[in-house]
């Protein structure tokens, strides 16, 4: 179906939360959509929260293994069958009219990859007055510099990148999809000015680790993932940790 976007969401343990997050696509202001959940084997009550909703359009899979986050992200892309992939996972919120505004904004255009503005929100849904933009536009450079585009806003032409599948690593897969995209030449990520999406901050989740289990996941994130080897891999690590820091100074704005 001609401009049906895919919307990718992975899922484990997050019943507390996944209504809230198929409710804002349900909300959405374009309605040509497909809502992929995967669910990687939850112990809660996902499932009842999933199956209340009755939707034509939402797809909801379930793994017979845990798989983690990546290959659970794998499955649910290799599903896609729309033109435009975007991503939310299933703790995180879209404002109505995300979907809408961001095609128009890439087929005006002529972009293939682009991401928007979000604030993020606490365990209870209270806005935290975080306000993150991001460059104008990314390039490959700026990518691996640092993951300056949130992957809740992430929205890509499948047609252009075709079915993208990143090795198995427990954490920073979103990067891994973006590095991913960026092997093809010429890409660049543009951004809308707007903000369009609530991204959760949780305490237990991967955003809050401590600092050497961060080290880790970018080292094998650009090791075991990108194929670097271990010099190069260090190297990135080492400066994607300031530039992160030169990210909260130039894109996070409080109050």
């Amino acid at each position: 179906m001609s401009d049906l976007v895919s919307i990718i969401m992975p899922s484990y343990n997050t019943a507390k939360f996944i209504g809230d997050s198929i409710e804002s696509v349900l909300n959405q202001t374009y309605t040509n959509w497909e809502l992929i959940i995967v669910d990687d084997c939850s112990t809660d009550d996902t499932d009842k929260i999933v199956n209340n909703f009755k939707d034509s359009r939402i797809k909801y899979l379930k793994n017979k293994k845990n798989l983690g986050a990546a290959l659970t992200r794998n499955k649910a892309l290799r599903e896609a069958g729309g033109t435009w992939i975007a991503f939310l996972d299933s703790d995180d919120i879209w404002l109505p009219k995300k979907l809408e505004h961001q095609l128009n904004f890439m087929k005006r255009n002529g972009y293939n990859l682009s991401f928007t503005d979000y604030e993020k929100i606490d365990e209870k849904s209270k806005p935290m007055n975080i306000y993150v933009s991001g460059p104008h536009k990314v390039n490959r450079s700026k990518i691996y510099k640092y993951d300056y585009i949130g992957q809740l806003t992430v929205m890509y032409n499948a047609k252009v990148f075709g079915t993208i599948q990143i090795k198995d690593i427990r954490k920073n897969n979103d990067y891994a999809i973006l590095l991913k995209l960026f092997r093809r030449p010429n890409t660049y990520a543009y951004r809308l000015k707007e903000n369009l999406a609530r991204y959760r901050i949780r305490r237990a989740s991967i955003s809050h680790d401590k600092f050497i289990k961060k080290l880790k996941s970018h080292y094998d994130l650009f090791h075991i993932c990108d194929g670097r080897s271990v010099i190069t891999s260090v190297f990135y690590t080492c400066r994607n940790m300031f530039y992160g820091v030169l990210k909260k100074i130039l894109y996070e704005k409080r109050g």
